[in-house]
């Protein structure tokens, strides 16, 4: 794990929530005494959220989880006993409601698709900063699916009929590269307007043009075709 200082280079930051909002519950599975506390730590400092439990192992979470009924459940995959992947698959049909956010050294396609197969709904790599995974947890509240942008994009290669494109065959103009630039560094759209020093409802407009230019339907099958000049 990087430590608090790291620059922020990825999912997006942390936003505060309205006066009176509900803080959401994070629980954290990690076998690892040190990145467990730390990462307690890190949701703990950030704004609307708190650590609810953590545990150190996949038969520990399986007892647990059911009864704390977090909101989010930060979980590692190489755990002793029962892995995180299997944990998601068994608590997600007991606990329909919880969402699961892998966070792990594990970068390969199996591991990727076994986990978003068992109902990940987010999947980040444990070199996250502080900055990125708080911007993580800030995206599952809001309906995302976050994604370290490596991953991203070998989810979306391994989708039949997304071929990378090279620079200048996709016809995009050069503001709507750098749009889907900080799109595959995962800026939000609020930040992309403020980076560029444009309106909302102009970057979602780029948006659409580069979706259909590009023929992609979603976020991560533009990162995916993503090559910088």
């Amino acid at each position: 794990m990087k430590s608090s200082s790291a620059k922020q280079t990825g999912v997006g930051t942390a936003v505060s929530l309205p006066a009176g909002s509900k803080l959401a519950t994070v629980s954290i599975v990690e076998d690892d005494s040190r990145t467990r506390v730390l990462l307690s730590e890190w949701v703990n400092a950030s704004v609307g959220f708190r650590c609810k439990s953590t545990y150190s192992d996949g038969e520990g979470a399986l007892a647990g989880l059911p009864k704390d009924r977090p909101d989010i459940v930060l979980m590692d995959i190489n755990l002793p006993k029962v892995d995180g992947v299997e944990c998601v698959r068994r608590l997600r049909g007991e606990c329909p409601a919880m969402l699961f956010v892998m966070l792990t050294v594990y970068e390969d396609a199996e591991h990727i698709f076994a986990a978003l197969s068992a109902g990940a709904v987010g999947y980040l790599l444990k070199r996250s900063s502080p900055e990125e995974l708080i911007g993580a947890l800030n995206y599952v509240v809001a309906g995302g699916s976050p994604m370290t942008t490596v991953i991203a994009r070998k989810v979306a290669q391994a989708f039949p009929g997304t071929p990378a494109l090279s620079a200048g065959d996709d016809n995009l103009s050069t503001r709507e590269r750098q749009v889907l630039e900080l799109v595959a560094k995962g800026y939000f759209y609020k930040e992309i307007a403020a980076e560029l020093g444009i309106t909302l409802n102009t970057v979602h407009t780029f948006i659409r043009r580069i979706y259909e230019k590009l023929h992609v339907r979603t976020r991560t099958e533009a990162i995916a075709k993503y090559r910088p000049k």
